[in-house]
């Protein structure tokens, strides 16, 4: 029989989704479960959105370009020229979705056996992305107990090698929640001018910023024209998870040259969707303020409920809609199962995602869990009252 290639064999499962099949067991036997193991939304999609799918009249849903739609490379570069980026149409390439979007930068920095260096814990499918660009991620350990934000300079130089090619920063992060600081951000800036690196940012939450924190853009950091790369998504910010709609940013032409050689190698991305896109962008930018204000009070729901519970180390995150909690079990993987396959509270359950699943050093993650505050507040305060009994639970019988 042959055999699968290695790259096959050896590609992560998803951490975030690999619980699934215990989660349809736990609702067959009629339990309600609490999802706060994925970045799903409950906002409900713009009215535009789903317009322009609904009253889309085209006899033939036909290929685009590969760069994707002129009116929505546009449209971009606008949104992010309201925030002084200075980007062009030209500096936009449509993506199908963040994930694309990834790939590509992933791809185009760097060959066979490249390092990337990204901060851990960090979004689990970068790991994939790095499989199939048959590159090598390098984790930068971040802690809770400092709120997961960079280590000093000199240890993230120590981590620099000859194959290195580039840092990966996500701000807001996921999983963590961490806004970077500026100062973070200049002083990585400084390693990839005197290291000739190219600095990706994975800025998809970049709406997501709480309590008065603003978010700061690679792009808006001078000197560094031709060495970031931005990836986004409509996924997150409007609420369209399912649209698969994302973008790459970036001034430097070889690189966009590049990315539009991978583009035309997928012929394009999805025609209806980016014309949902093309309404999203188009939208009143004060739609994103009750929303940002809706997750607030999610995460300050979330947060202060965790908090209460003796054991668990975390720090309120600034952004995103995420947090990492350290808790008080030595193996998550096993906790996040038993929730769904030993555990009932009244009929009701929790799942969440072991942490394990989102760090590059093998001993880190497995006494924390990811939880998204994606779910109404109610529903926050009932799965947060099902978290803290199951792990009253776990801890006392297993």
């Amino acid at each position: 029989m042959p055999k699968v290639s290695q790259r096959g064999a050896t590609i992560q499962a998803s951490p975030i989704r690999k619980l699934v099949p215990f989660a349809d067991e736990a609702k067959k036997r009629g339990l309600k479960v609490y999802h706060l193991n994925i970045g799903q939304p409950d906002i409900p999609t713009p009215a535009p959105v789903l317009d322009a799918i609904r009253h889309f009249d085209g006899k033939i849903i036909s290929y685009g370009h590969s760069q994707g739609l002129l009116e929505l490379r546009q449209a971009v570069a606008g949104y992010f020229q309201r925030y002084g980026y200075g980007i062009e149409t030209e500096n936009v390439l449509i993506s199908i979705a963040g994930s694309e979007a990834i790939h590509f930068a992933f791809s185009v920095v760097a060959d066979t056996g490249g390092e990337i260096l990204i901060p851990e814990p960090y979004y689990t499918n970068y790991n994939g992305y790095a499989s199939f660009a048959d590159v090598r991620i390098v984790p930068l350990v971040t802690r809770a107990e400092e709120g997961f934000h960079l280590p000093p300079v000199e240890e993230i130089e120590k981590k620099i090698t000859p194959r290195t090619r580039a840092i990966l920063l996500c701000s807001p992060n996921n999983p963590t929640g961490t806004i970077l600081t500026r100062e973070e951000l200049e002083g990585v800036a400084k390693l990839a001018v005197k290291h000739d690196l190219f600095l990706i940012g994975d800025e998809v939450y970049k709406e997501f910023a709480y309590d008065g924190y603003r978010h700061t853009s690679l792009l808006e950091l001078p000197g560094l024209e031709d060495r970031v790369i931005v990836v986004d998504s409509v996924s997150k910010r409007f609420s369209s998870c399912g649209a698969r709609i994302g973008c790459v940013v970036t001034r430097n032409e070889a690189v966009m040259e590049a990315l539009v050689k991978f583009a035309q190698a997928r012929l394009c991305p999805p025609m209806v969707e980016q014309l949902a896109a093309l309404a999203a962008y188009r939208m009143d930018p004060a739609y994103f303020d009750p929303i940002r204000e809706e997750y607030q009070r999610r995460r300050d729901t979330m947060f202060d409920a965790l908090s209460r519970i003796d054991g668990v180390v975390l720090k309120k995150p600034r952004g995103a809609f995420y947090m990492i909690a350290k808790i008080p079990v030595t193996d998550s993987d096993h906790f996040a199962q038993w929730l769904l396959d030993r555990f009932d509270h009244s009929g009701e359950t929790v799942m969440v995602a072991p942490g394990n699943g989102f760090y590059g050093t093998p001993t880190l993650g497995h006494d924390e869990v990811r939880l998204a505050y994606v779910l109404c507040e109610e529903d926050i305060r009932k799965a947060m009252v099902c978290f803290e009994e199951g792990l009253r639970r776990y801890r006392a019988t297993c």
